[in-house]
This record gives C-alpha cells, structure tokens and sequence, in this order.
C-alpha cells in the first residue's frame, strides 16, 4: 500500500466539495480525481490539478485511485458502489445508503460478497461531541433514558431544489436526506428504535415530498424521543447550525438543538451541558451544570482518516453498510406512518443480525 492512499471523489456537489477539501487538507491522503458529468465539475478538476473523469468506469480503467468516496444523488448509490466495490476499490458512501430498502440490503450483499470495506458516511458517529455524550449516556451519567426532543429547522433556498431529485418521492425530502442523521444518532446513543409514530406535510412548498414532519420513536431499552424537522422553517434550531461541522458552508449558532432527559440528569447538544440534581431528582430543587470536556477535532477529517484505516488495514467500519440500512428501515417505518395515522413497529428481520450489525459501535439494545 502507498504511503498516501488516492482518494477519487463522485458527485461534485455541496457535501462532494467537502470531500475534497478534507482530502487536502489531511495529511496521508492526496485526490486521485473527481468524477461527474458536468462541465462544473471537468472546471473543478482542473482547478484541484487532478484528473476529470466523466463516469464511474472512466475512473476505474484508470488505475489512478486506491478508493472513492460515492458523494452522488441517492438513486446512484447502488451502481456506482457496486461498481467500485466489484473493481476491489474501498468506498465511503455518503448517507442514506441507498434510496430504498431494496437496494440497500442488495448493497449489504455486495459488501459480503466482495470482501472490500464500505464505510458510509453517518460523519456525526465520527464527531468529538457525540462521541463524548456516548460515552457519558453509555456511563450512566443520565441513568435511564426517559425522553429525548430533537429539533431541526432548515430554510433550504430555493436554488437548493433546482435538482429534480431533491423534490422527487424516495430519494428527496428531509426525511430521507436530514432526518437520516438524527434517527443514527439516536440509535448510535439508546440503541434500536421499536415504534414509530409521523405526521408530514408539504404544504410550505407542494412538492410530492414533504417539507416538515413531527416523528414520536419508542426505543427497544424504554424512553420516548420526538423530532420535528423542516426545510421550510427559519431558525438556528439544528444540528448542522449548531455543531459547527462544516464552517465552510453553514455559520454556526450558541444554541442546543438536542435535549436527552434521563432518570438521573439531562444533557443538551451540541454544548455538551449536562444538567444533574444535588440529590434526589426534585423539579423544586435547583439543578447544577457542568459542559463536559472533550478535545476538539474535524469531523470529515476523522471520518476520512477512519476510511483510509479501512483502506491499509480492513477492520470493522464505524458505520457499515448494515448499519445504515437499519436506519433506512426506521425511515420507511416513518413513512408508513405518516400515510396511515397509525403507530408502526420498527421491524428489523430484513437485516442478517451478522456481527457486523451487532458490532459494540452500533450502540446498545
């Protein structure tokens, strides 16, 4: 294996940009190319100085990268991996896994079936801050979980839905492409998620896919979360404005947009601010506050270096291909919800409960 591993990039959008910032700047790692069909992209690659390729294939033929990371429009993620994965190339696959069920559980047998480590791109798992509130949910330092209140509220432009697939059933919507993140980390913190309950609407904007929606969960180990999402709502109430992940592209506000209320203490993220009685829980009693350390650090840069890991040596990836796609399976428990009026239970049997899905990363049952 080289000493830096080439790194191609598919899909020359917002999150793909990102991509490649974070190629250059992390040290070990160097842009093999960028692949995408549009003249903006063939102008990208030649402002980055690395080759354009317009498709997948051009790509591999090439010989040029050790592995790719798949930044394209949902509805590719399935042919473009098993592409890359049957060529012997590693991947980094940008979140959802794919845009139905079907096609992610055939992306699960590809990834057994080649051998080759995907890694998919749920970056929060990879993130200082959540990784620090794990580990402190983990040790008990909330006791058991009673409640969680999950807010996000993003006044998407209208730019933003020049791409047709942003607005097209099963691929668009923030279900699918925000609430993706929350329903992971909610799973990666309080593990499997049981019953789903949803109301959605598109009125703000009238698309076949909705804009807003308000989701109640129940978790397998007890505790209750809501979430309300839109991409027609104004406020700093997220975590993509809050969590100051992405300075590049979001600005980032002083507020929490997460609230986890336990049977010993609460916690608020992003700030890290857990909230615990002097005694005995007693909402008459004032409560006490300290933000819990952790050391800061990029999180698309520790997502990268986890991949290139994959890359030299194999191992378990963070976030497999299983993984993401039992959250996929939430998500179409969500919408069923939401066409029905009715609670509907979490079923998980179309996933191999392999090791690979139990992996400790995941999160506990």
């Amino acid at each position: 294996m080289p000493s830096s591993i080439a790194v191609a990039v598919i899909g020359a959008g917002a999150i793909g940009r990102t991509h490649i910032d974070t190629i250059r700047s992390t040290p070990g790692v160097k842009l093999a190319g960028i692949v995408d069909p549009t003249a903006d992209a063939r102008s990208l690659a030649d402002t980055n100085g690395v080759p354009y390729f317009p498709d997948t294939n051009a790509l591999i033929a090439a010989k040029l990268a050790d592995a790719a990371i798949v930044a394209t429009p949902n509805e590719l993620h399935l042919p473009v991996s098993e592409a890359l994965l049957t060529a012997g190339l590693p991947v980094l696959l940008e979140k959802p896994v794919a845009e139905s069920l079907v096609s992610a559980l055939k992306l699960v047998s590809i990834v057994a079936a080649t051998g080759v480590p995907l890694l998919v791109g749920h970056h929060r798992r990879h993130n200082p801050i959540v990784r620090t509130a794990r580990a402190a949910i983990e040790a008990g330092d909330i006791g058991d979980l009673v409640m969680a209140t999950v807010t996000s509220s993003l006044a998407k432009p209208a730019p933003y839905f020049q791409a047709e697939w942003r607005r097209k059933p099963g691929v668009g919507g923030p279900l699918l492409i925000n609430l993706v993140h929350e329903i992971d980390q909610l799973r990666y913190f309080f593990g499997e998620i049981s019953t789903v309950q949803s109301i959605t609407s598109n009125s703000r904007r009238g698309f076949e896919v909705e804009d807003t929606a308000a989701v109640c969960l129940t978790f397998a180990g007890g505790g209750l979360a809501t979430l309300c999402i839109s991409d027609a709502a104004v406020g700093p109430w997220s975590w993509d404005l809050t969590a100051n992940e992405n300075p590049a592209r979001f600005p980032a506000y002083d507020v929490p947009a997460h609230y986890y209320a336990g049977s010993r203490a609460g916690l608020s993220l992003p700030d890290l601010k857990l909230w615990k009685p002097r005694g005995t829980p007693d909402w008459t009693e004032t409560l006490t506050s300290q933000h819990l350390p952790f050391a800061p650090a990029g999180t698309y840069v520790a997502q990268l270096e986890h991949f290139v890991d994959l890359v030299r040596m194999g191992g378990m990836p963070l976030v497999s291909a299983q993984d993401a796609t039992a959250n996929i399976l939430v998500l179409d428990a969500i919408a069923r919800a939401g066409a029905s009026g009715q609670s509907v239970a979490v079923d998980l049997s179309p996933l191999t409960l392999s090791q690979d899905f139990k992996s400790e990363d995941r999160g506990h049952s």
